[in-house]
């Protein structure tokens, strides 16, 4: 088993310790997994490969492989196996690598990424930049659509007016492969100036596009407004403009969706005053980078939010907290992104194989959630007493409430 995974998590999370020790055998390695293993394994289950990270990675990992055993145990037909892999700084900390083929190999075979958290500050590459094999990720597997759910819980704080009465349910939609990411560790620096590029291609927009307007059609038939909008810059800049153009050429296929087109700045202002008048939203990749932290902070911040990276074959479920080192050990880390990531990844893979019950198990995770925060669950950073192990507990519990209902 993963050593950072045993120190930080296995003893914060004693409930959950011998279920953990008894799925990842020690010793495993993911790149002696053979096809027909793997073909086997898909006859009967969903192989996924599990990336716990660093700092508070391992630790809210840890209860989000739980709450899923305990939805495959009461969801027939769903049943699960999870190979456990290294990423992150620590692994290049040891090896000068953010993670080793091996992983690559196993994450490109499985069938879907679950990723605690990568990343620690005083562990960088040479040029100083962060190690983020979670962007890395997307590159390798063309993960083009980042998904950036922003719901508002029961009973969770929200620095908006009126987000209790009125609710916040919207979704950003990033793109991940290009825009001004497509010049990660590419970009010129000289004694007198710095240069990146920003790059958006035809290609890549309109699968973005076409996967917004499904999402947006999606939601509208689970009674959600269904507006779909463009968020951009294309009054200042050709590239963006560009963007707006593509969206308008889909939107053009897609009727039924509403669809709205705003700049960065103006929806930035809006999102702080009138947040539920928004549904779907889409923009490139910078602008998501921000975006979903601000919409993040709606809901009561990092803590909260679950996050996807979507591509046509691959997808990796994450939250869209960080490593959070000053934390990390303490067990105090909220573990409840992670958990709603697991509920992410189960509704992607319902809808890509056509599994019923797999979109059962995801409904149940968010409900047992929100019943959970509902009845007064308390994280730390809200200035409540509920740490990692007291949160996954009170999520577990309302899953088997709901059970015996």
């Amino acid at each position: 088993m993963n050593a950072l995974l045993t120190r930080q998590s296995i003893h914060l999370l004693k409930p959950f310790a011998k279920k953990i020790d008894a799925r990842v055998k020690p010793g495993h390695d993911a790149a002696n997994i053979t096809s027909f293993h793997l073909i086997m394994l898909a006859n009967d289950s969903f192989h996924i490969a599990v990336l716990p990270g660093d700092g508070i990675g391992p630790e809210v990992m840890a209860p989000a492989l739980a709450v899923l055993d305990r939805v495959a145990a009461a969801t027939p037909g769903l049943k699960f196996r999870f190979t456990e892999a290294p990423a992150g700084a620590g692994h290049y900390r040891d090896t000068g690598k953010s993670m080793p083929a091996s992983t690559i190999k196993l994450c490109e075979e499985a069938d879907a990424i679950l990723l605690g958290a990568c990343g620690l500050p005083h562990i960088r590459y040479p040029d100083n930049t962060e190690i983020m094999p979670q962007v890395e990720l997307r590159f390798i597997f063309d993960l083009y659509a980042g998904v950036r759910p922003c719901r508002l819980i029961p009973n969770v704080p929200s620095p908006i007016v009126g987000a209790a009465e009125r609710g916040i349910d919207l979704v950003v939609i990033r793109e991940s492969t290009e825009g001004l990411f497509a010049s990660m560790g590419k970009g010129v620096v000289t004694d007198t100036e710095a240069r990146e590029t920003l790059v958006i291609t035809r290609k890549t927009s309109q699968r973005l596009f076409d996967f917004s307007f499904r999402l947006a059609r999606r939601r509208k038939a689970r009674g959600r407004r269904g507006l779909l909008t463009c968020v951009d810059k294309a009054n200042a800049f050709k590239a963006y403009a560009f963007f707006r153009g593509m969206f308008d050429e889909c939107a053009a296929r897609y009727p039924d969706v509403d669809t709205d087109r705003l700049y960065v700045d103006a929806c930035s202002a809006m999102l702080v005053r009138r947040p539920w008048d928004f549904d779907v939203m889409v923009m490139e990749n910078m602008f998501g980078d921000i975006i979903s932290d601000l919409t993040a902070g709606l809901i009561g911040g990092m803590g909260m939010a679950p996050s996807a990276d979507i591509g046509d074959t691959h997808a990796v479920f994450q939250p869209c907290h960080g490593t959070a080192p000053d934390i990390m050990g303490k067990g105090l880390a909220n573990p409840t992104a992670m958990i709603l990531s697991a509920a992410l990844m189960l509704d992607w893979l319902a809808d890509r194989h056509g599994h019923a019950g797999a979109a059962q198990a995801a409904r149940a995770i968010e409900h047992a959630v929100d019943r959970a925060f509902a009845a007064g669950l308390a994280p730390c950073e809200f200035g409540g007493r509920d740490g990692t192990a007291a949160i996954a507990g009170a999520v577990l519990r309302a899953l088997d409430a709901s059970v015996r209902a």
